[in-house]
């Protein structure tokens, strides 16, 4: 004789529809009626696609290394941002700009990274956060320590990481989902499901229906929402960070959203994604969903939009400058690579960098 011992649910939850209207009969949370917090996130939504189309020409004409764009993921990055507090940590991967931003870090600290520099890994903002984490999913195990940390402290300051929906299949991530569960730890996992592990689709990754089922196997309140509604992504971080605040453990949210652009600048993803398929995604994307609604709500209009992007503009072109002056000014010496991995340097590190020193620092020719 069988019987069910569990039973699971996953919920999703979506407040902005793609047409940048409330959806009826939900519970609208308070942000939805905070035009002026609205409007404040929208301005650095905005600032970010501007800069990210900034980063992509300036690798287009050699003046950056490969660069990983955030087009399309402005919402679910701003959310996770704006809902921490500083003394929290963010552990992220590589493309989070928007929340970083919003944390301090400079848009001349995420140039120098991508340009080859180490000091861009020294940024602005909260010392405690993580640098940026290429290896996959391997930050979420960061977080989980860093959790563990104010955990053991009775600190009640929360860890936040993202992973891709790629990275969710890695052991990192099932494995820090185990630690925060075991040991009830204030973290909260983001799966920011922009549904391409580069050239690998979500379809050919998992046959799950969800990827935030995979922190219900784990023992963890898990959701899906649409990551491409600000207020909904929001709202949801608002939730998960409370609770492991307060002591009530970890969380996953799944926030579905859509790459608009290639992986990195290294990659095409004309070679296998349909085009139809993005051009779908690209009326539903964030921006455009936030715009209508701030507009038919009567705070947003197109001569601020036009005033926006000439700010935003000038404020990248800043930053622009002050990396190249960083770079031709005040070059990193050649052997600046070897610096920051070992307290005590191994005896052939130390040969190799001595080696390193012979040759000039770029702009030293």
């Amino acid at each position: 004789m069988a019987s069910t011992i569990a039973s699971f649910k996953v919920d999703y939850y979506q407040y902005l529809d793609p047409d940048g209207r409330l959806v009826e009969g939900s519970q609208i949370p308070a942000l939805a009626r905070d035009m002026k917090e609205l409007v404040s996130l929208y301005r650095l939504m905005t600032l970010t696609r501007v800069f990210d189309k900034k980063a992509v020409a300036l690798q287009r004409t050699g003046k950056l290394g490969t660069y990983a764009s955030s087009l399309g993921h402005e919402a679910a990055h701003v959310a996770i941002g704006s809902a921490m507090r500083e003394e929290d940590c963010f552990a992220p991967m590589y493309r989070e700009y928007a929340a970083q931003f919003y944390r301090g870090v400079k848009m001349s600290d995420v140039l120098l990274y991508w340009g080859g520099d180490e000091r861009g890994n020294d940024f602005s903002g909260p010392k405690h956060d993580f640098p940026w984490c290429v290896p996959i999913a391997t930050q979420c195990l960061h977080a989980a320590g860093a959790a563990m940390a104010y955990k053991l402290y009775k600190q009640p300051r929360v860890a936040v990481t993202v992973v891709g929906d790629g990275g969710s299949s890695k052991g990192d991530f099932l494995e820090a989902i185990n630690a925060a569960s075991a040991w009830k730890l204030p973290l909260v996992l983001v799966i920011v499901n922009n549904q391409w592990a580069i050239s690998v689709p979500r379809s050919k990754q998992n046959t799950a229906k969800t990827l935030a089922q995979k922190g219900i196997a784990g023992g963890l309140p898990s959701i899906q929402v649409d990551g491409n509604d600000l207020i909904a992504a929001r709202w949801a971080m608002d939730k998960a960070v409370a609770a492991a605040r307060e002591g009530r453990g970890a969380s996953v949210i799944e926030m579905m959203t859509y790459r608009l652009s290639d992986h990195t600048t290294a990659d095409d993803a004309r070679r296998y994604r349909p085009q139809g398929e993005v051009d779908s995604a690209w009326n539903k994307e964030p921006l455009l969903r936030m715009r209508k609604y701030l507009m038919d709500q009567g705070f947003w209009d197109e001569v601020k939009e036009e005033e926006l992007l000439d700010e935003c503009a000038e404020r990248v072109q800043a930053a622009v400058e002050d990396y190249q002056h960083a770079v031709s000014n005040d070059p990193q010496s050649i052997d600046s690579m070897f610096e920051y991995m070992f307290k005590n340097m191994p005896h052939h590190i130390e040969e190799q960098r001595e080696y390193a020193k012979q040759f000039p620092a770029e702009g030293d020719h």
